[in-house]
Formats: C-alpha cells, sequence, structure tokens
C-alpha cells in the first residue's frame, strides 16, 4: 500500500491560455460535488507560483517567462525529491504542462542512478525548444528540457544569448542532463504535433501509441505494451494531460483537439499503469475552468485522479 502526497502547483506562466491556475480548485469543487473526502483524506502540499509575472512584459518570445519557469523548477522538484525520500507516492496537480519539467527533475534528484521512463498521454508531444517553438510558450518544451535536446537541426529561430542561457539552465537543472533518455519515451494519444517534433521522435524511436491503435487492441494491451517497451526503465513518471481527452469532452482545457481518449478510456488506462510498481509519480494537469461549462472538465480529472489513487493504494 502506497502513502500518497497531493502536491499541488497551481502555475500557469508556461502556457498560451489563461485560466489553469484556477484547474486545482475546480477539481476540488468537482470533489466537493461528488462528495468526495479525497482532498480531506490526503495531505496536500501547495507549491508557491511565479504566476504575477502574467502581468509583466515578456522578455524572452522565443522561451516566454523562462525565468518563472526556472523559479518552479527549484520549487517542485524539492517538494517531489523530498516526497520520495520519505517514502511517500507524488501525485503532482498542475496548472500548466510546462511543470512536468521540474516533477521529472525532482524524481531524478531523488533516484540519481535510476534509469527513467515517461509515460506522456497527451495530444501533444511538448518536444518544442525556443529554437523550433511556434508560439514560445514553455508547456511545449518539458520533454524536449528532461532529455536535453535543442533541435537545431530543425529551428526556425535564432534565441537571444539571454534566452539560450536559461534554456541551457533549464536543461541541466540539478546537474543531470539528460534526465531521461529520449528511447525511454512513450506517448500515448498523441495527434497534434508539428515536423520539428516529429524530427525527434523519429530520430531516437520514441514510442507513439495513437488513439486508434488504443481503442483498437484495448487499455490492457496498450499498457502491457508500454512496460515492455520500457522494459530496462527501473522507475516509470506517468503524465496526464487532459487535452489527451477528445475535443467534445475535453473544452475545459487551454488546448482541445479531436480524437482523443473517451473518458473510461482514460480511466483504464491510468489506472491499469498504476497497478504497476514501477510508476513512481503521477501527474495531472492543464484543466482551465475558465473555458468549460459546468466544471465537466475537472470533473472528468477528479474520477481519473481519484480511481488512480484509489488503485496506488491496493498495490
Amino acid at each position: 500500500m502506497k502513502n500518497i502526497q497531493l502536491i499541488e502547483v497551481p502555475s500557469e506562466i508556461g502556457a498560451g491560455t489563461r485560466g489553469a491556475s484556477l484547474g486545482i480548485e475546480a477539481i476540488k469543487i468537482a470533489a466537493l460535488d461528488f462528495m468526495s473526502n479525497f482532498f480531506v483524506h490526503f495531505h496536500s502540499d501547495k507549491i508557491e507560483t511565479e504566476n504575477q509575472m502574467l502581468f509583466e512584459p515578456i522578455q524572452s518570445p522565443y522561451a516566454k517567462r523562462i525565468n518563472g519557469i526556472l523559479t518552479m523548477y527549484e520549487r517542485v522538484s524539492k517538494a517531489v525529491q523530498e516526497s520520495i525520500k520519505n517514502n511517500l507516492f507524488p501525485v503532482v496537480i498542475s496548472g500548466d504542462h510546462s511543470i512536468a519539467g521540474g516533477t521529472i527533475a525532482g524524481i531524478k534528484a531523488a533516484k540519481p542512478n535510476s534509469r527513467l521512463g515517461i509515460i506522456w498521454i497527451d495530444a501533444h508531444a511538448d518536444l518544442h525548444t525556443p529554437y523550433t517553438t511556434p508560439s514560445g510558450n514553455l508547456h511545449g518544451m518539458p520533454v524536449s528540457a528532461s532529455i536535453g535536446e535543442d533541435n537545431e537541426e530543425s529551428k526556425i529561430h535564432e534565441p537571444d544569448e539571454k534566452t539560450k542561457k536559461e534554456w541551457n539552465q533549464l536543461k541541466n537543472f540539478g546537474n543531470i542532463s539528460p534526465k531521461v533518455l529520449p528511447e525511454d519515451i512513450v506517448f500515448i494519444s498523441l495527434r497534434d504535433y508539428e515536423k520539428e517534433e516529429k524530427h525527434l521522435i523519429d530520430k531516437f524511436g520514441m514510442k507513439v501509441i495513437t488513439t486508434s491503435e488504443l481503442r483498437r487492441k484495448g487499455p490492457e494491451n496498450v499498457v502491457r505494451a508500454a512496460l515492455v517497451f520500457l522494459n530496462e526503465c527501473t522507475d516509470i513518471y506517468v503524465s496526464f494531460d487532459v487535452d489527451c481527452l477528445d475535443s467534445s469532452i475535453s473544452k475545459g482545457t487551454g488546448t482541445p483537439v479531436s480524437n482523443g481518449l473517451r473518458e473510461r478510456e482514460a480511466e483504464d488506462l491510468v489506472s491499469k499503469f498504476m497497478q504497476n510498481r514501477k510508476i513512481c509519480c503521477f501527474e495531472i494537469t492543464e484543466v482551465n475552468p475558465t473555458l468549460d461549462k459546468e466544471n465537466l472538465m475537472a470533473e472528468i480529472a477528479f474520477n481519473i485522479l481519484q480511481r488512480s489513487v484509489n488503485v496506488l493504494m491496493m498495490n
């Protein structure tokens, strides 16, 4: 039985659409509506944010608010590291997906000799860099930061020296780079990505499991295939972006995409991963209630969160 620690990170400085900082409270309201004592039952570590930067001028157009993201890496990695070292299982609930880079840094700080694998359940690859980004938003870059990749072969920008320096700090955060080998990444429900990201997926042979493949084979077989692919890894982190869900139900997120997972498919998928003892951390992210009606996205996120934690506690 695992002892769970919730880590709440209502940061949204890595996103392009406003409102993700309110996602955690929306999930808590969903829990109340379901008359669940989930957020009373588990201890929660609340991380201070740098969201005041949203009101300040952008300094780095190809890596917006990257200095604030560096600060968030410090805070989140420290919380995750302490959680693991205290024999707790960190469940991170974050505003935007840029926080995942800090989560990964925290796992590596706690387990520097571990070979870490990533299950990235997301419509997007988040493999951009300041050299390739179409938006400059850091929530599109945590995977490339974690594998220590610039992707200069595909570059379309020439960032200024300050941006390059801060990006290098992000990649090398914790003095470990890469934190994850690129071949130890599995994308699930990936369906909206640019050619620059595809270049890295093909270059490193990252595994991509599409929505149609999951539907054809079923969640249990997909989980088995992903874990076989990551067989050499000693620890595995699961990151769940709610935009992996189909746009018909994921309106309450900044970047909804069609042809995504159904709620039950996502629940089954995540809960089956949580049965595996190599899973060392789970993160759920990108709920934005300002884009939603009747808090539907947060309710779905809460159902996935609660079922996953229940499975964790039984294993």
